[in-house]
């Protein structure tokens, strides 16, 4: 495997790092592009590393505009020569998904479709309905246009597979409690809560479950129908009543999926339509001749590709991700619109994935022919109401964008936008959000979170000394990761010794650095004051070319640094709106953050000064009480029974929680409570929840003097 690196930072000629004509290899391989801060925003493949590098250095004008664009952003290429066109094909979409380049396809679901989940990698396996990321050890069904599909479908089966389908808690406490849920006193789950049923033959119902869904259904019916006849045999009629209601019940579920194909056939369907600029994309997934789910994309057309090689990315999205989860559910036939390019090396990867062969082609006539035309018409129905949605919103974010950019006198527009705000509480629990929009829209994964130190590990003094030490936090890693940038690649360099280094990778992790890309504008949430302190922390750091501006909440100006009068922008402006929308996403962050912290602080500093109670012996109180309004409700004796506590710990930790509850009344029902020792000297920066949510008003209510 051979590479090449050059940084050459701030040039946009792509000749300046044009790889000589004899280094590039005639052989099948991985090449990814590079901006001047080492990120990757372009990954592709190829036959021959040397004809398709070559195609991307020939006159800027004869390019594709998106071409052109991806040419004179970059500042490196470097390549990984790969044994087969079949292992370039894996190995693009493993980089596509870890870079997340800006230039390559990128396919959204057009909604975000429910699955019919079964956890077989649990001690009893639970149905459920889920979304999002699919996780190993669990089998998925689907997916479904409506979650109310799934739990009928459910409901039904429930009566002949009485599968677990209660949440941790709810089992955990009947377990406790020795007493099943109602469903089973209904004969819809098994128990095994209680012990009716063994975790192995719970196993074993959960498998059936599974393969009546995978459309294995004509076994089972012919099961119940030879046990509803030997009941009748024998004179038990009650049960073959009872087995003869559930055989009507699993032809009641087998019907709601309709039978489209007569052949039984195992297929993906997929059609695209789209212009030069985007594209819809929908499958349906045919199981045993029956429409099993479906499922749609939009794609915006970040890079110059055929329809061709649009659907060769659209089946390394689709089935990459099955093969990374251990859930691969590749069918015998994959039906496009167009053949990818290498459509050869797209079987093959298949295959290997399914075990066996498949095949990849275009429907030609008949039943499949039909069923193809059907899922065009879908794609192209998403298509409009996809642009009815968007249309709008692509001129709003772009005119926003510039709006800032002439409202700041920037030389471009901030494509990358970065937000600060602080939270706390009379100065404890102090919490900081960094908060970043690319190209006018939120990228969560790209959050961060800073426990605030100040200097003497108590916190800062104010907010602009807050503000401060955020900022230094942050571009001190930036410079620190930019400094150190570099990720460890498969090739050796010219003397074999050493791995080239070219990227802002962490070594550890092999993923890009958190803090390694620096911002096209920082916003603060405040006014002159914390502008200010920004911009110090940056001068300190020697940052002079990343633009800063405050937003002021009261009338909701725009400040910079040292100016003494703010700039003002229309209310009804974009820009100003997205300023809005940045201040507002990290408020809500930070605000997130220091009630989680507060949360945590406050339940565990209630218990620290009791003597003799150590961090196991709250954990177990906790643990058994489930929270401390119900420990501070429990007596001395009740404390006394819980393993490892004696009566006289017992009753220090009912005093120490009597005391608690006369200072939150003395405080108007607000407990103010230093940190845990642990909290108030955490430093490190944390990852964002995702889904994190703002807070309600009466939330926000019951906190005090809440600050942000």
């Amino acid at each position: 495997m051979s590479e090449r690196a050059p940084r050459l930072d701030g040039m946009a000629d792509p000749a300046t790092y044009r790889p000589a004509p004899g280094e590039l290899p005639d052989s099948p391989g991985v090449y990814r592009f590079r901006d001047e801060h080492g990120r990757v925003i372009y990954v592709g493949k190829a036959k021959s590393l040397r004809s398709r590098l070559s195609s991307y250095f020939q006159d800027v004008h004869n390019l594709h505009p998106r071409t052109q664009q991806m040419v004179t952003t970059a500042s490196s290429v470097e390549w990984t020569v790969v044994p087969t066109e079949v292992a370039a094909l894996a190995l693009e979409y493993t980089w596509i998904k870890e870079f997340d380049p800006r230039f390559n396809v990128k396919y959204r679901d057009d909604k975000s479709y429910p699955y019919l989940a079964v956890t077989m990698a649990d001690q009893f396996p639970r149905v459920q309905v889920m979304r999002g990321a699919k996780r190993k050890g669990t089998r998925y069904f689907g997916p479904y246009a409506h979650a109310w599909a799934i739990r009928e479908t459910v409901d039904l089966l429930l009566r002949v597979f009485p599968v677990r389908t209660c949440s941790a808690g709810v089992f955990k406490r009947a377990a406790q409690q020795g007493r099943p849920c109602l469903l089973g006193y209904i004969d819809k789950c098994s128990a095994p809560c209680v012990g009716r049923i063994s975790p192995d033959d719970h196993h074993a119902l959960a498998q059936d479950f599974c393969d009546f869904m995978a459309g294995d259904t004509a076994k089972f019916t012919r099961r119940l129908t030879a046990r509803m006849k030997e009941a009748a045999a024998e004179l038990d009629y009650e049960q073959a009543a009872r087995l003869r209601d559930d055989i009507a019940t699993l032809e009641k579920a087998t019907e709601r999926n309709a039978v489209v194909l007569k052949d039984g056939t195992d297929a993906d369907i997929f059609a695209l339509a789209g212009d030069e600029l985007e594209a819809a994309v929908q499958v349906f997934h045919v199981r045993d001749g029956r429409i099993r789910g479906q499922r749609g994309w939009v794609v915006e057309k970040v890079e110059d590709v055929t329809d061709a090689e649009l659907v060769e990315h659209l089946l390394q999205q689709v089935y990459g991700t099955e093969e990374d989860t251990g859930t691969a559910s590749v069918p015998r036939e994959v039906l496009v619109p167009v053949l990818p390019p290498d459509v050869e090396q797209v079987q093959d990867w298949l295959s290997g994935m399914r075990g066996s062969r498949v095949q990849v082609r275009i429907p030609q006539r008949g039943d499949k022919r039909e069923l193809a035309a059907t899922v065009l018409r879908n794609a192209e129905h998403a298509l409009v109401l996809h642009r009815t949605r968007r249309a709008g919103d692509l001129t709003t974010r772009s005119q926003a964008l510039r709006e800032i950019q002439e409202a700041l006198d920037l030389a471009s527009a901030p494509l990358r936008i970065e937000c600060f705000d602080v939270s706390h509480n009379q100065g404890t629990f102090q919490s900081a959000s960094m908060v970043v929009f690319e190209d006018g829209l939120a990228r969560k994964s790209e959050y961060r979170l800073f426990n605030l130190r100040g200097p003497d590990g108590d916190g800062a003094r104010d907010d602009t000394a807050a503000m401060h030490e955020v900022i230094t936090r942050r571009f001190r890693r930036y410079l620190a990761e930019r400094s150190n940038a570099g990720d460890v690649e498969l090739g050796l360099g010219e003397d074999d010794d050493e791995p080239r280094r070219s990227g802002p990778v962490d070594e550890t992790t092999g993923r890009p650095q958190r803090f390694a890309y620096p911002p096209n504008l920082i916003v603060v949430d405040g006014g002159q004051p914390q502008v200010a302190a920004a911009a110090a922390a940056m001068a300190e750091l020697g940052i002079d070319d990343v633009a800063l501006c405050g937003l002021a909440k009261r009338l909701e100006e725009v400040w910079l640094p040292g100016e003494d009068y703010p700039v003002i922008l229309q209310r009804s402006s974009e820009g100003l709106y997205l300023l809005q929308r940045l201040r507002d996403e990290a408020h809500r962050f930070a605000i997130t953050a220091h009630r989680r912290r507060r949360s945590k602080g406050m339940t565990v500093s209630v218990l620290d000064d009791v003597p003799g109670l150590g961090p196991a012996r709250r954990a177990a109180l906790l643990r058994h009480f489930g929270s401390v309004k119900r420990l501070r409700a429990a007596s001395v004796e009740e404390i006394a029974s819980v393993q490892g506590m004696g009566e006289r710990t017992a009753a220090a930790v009912v005093a120490a929680l009597a005391g608690d509850a006369a200072q939150t009344g003395a405080q108007g029902g607000t407990v103010v409570v230093p940190a845990a020792p642990g909290l108030a000297a955490d430093a490190s920066t944390v990852d964002a929840p995702a889904d994190a949510s703002p807070a309600s008003a009466e939330e926000a209510s019951g906190f005090g003097m809440l600050r942000s």
